[in-house]
């Protein structure tokens, strides 16, 4: 299976998509801010399969983040998390760098969906934002 870091700086949210994806038997490593995740990918190489980031967090954003990882490490696939409509805006710049968003709250069923999807390279559906319930 894929190597996961999972940036989430809400506790609830971090243990859910954690267990989620660990059940799924994905190797996955947690942090609880932008800094940390990437600490742990300049740690670990760059060697993860997929970057899981929530957009709004504490020290460094899932948007700087990404740009980061991006740059630094352009084979890692990123997958982006959000409540806030206005963030899922701010993301809307890096479609040539992360794969998608997926909008909070999510079902298990919605997250393990798309992170096979990214993890399968399937193209991704363009929905209008109205139509995600993001307006």
């Amino acid at each position: 299976m894929a190597r996961i870091l999972v940036a989430e700086d809400d506790p609830s949210v971090r243990a859910f998509v954690v267990s989620a994806l660990t059940m799924k038997g994905h190797e996955v490593i947690a942090e609880e801010d932008g800094g940390l995740a990437a600490e742990t990918m300049e740690a670990e190489g760059g060697r993860f399969d997929l970057l899981l980031t929530d957009i709004k967090m504490p020290v460094m954003d899932g948007i700087a983040l990404a740009l980061q990882v991006g740059a630094s490490y352009p084979d890692v696939t990123i997958l982006m998390m959000t409540g806030f409509a206005d963030q899922r805006e701010r993301a809307h710049g890096l479609d040539a760098l992360i794969y998608d968003v997926i909008a909070k709250p999510f079902t298990l069923a919605d997250l393990l969906a798309k992170v096979d999807d990214a993890l399968n390279g399937v193209p991704v559906e363009v929905v209008p934002l109205a139509r995600r319930g993001l307006q």
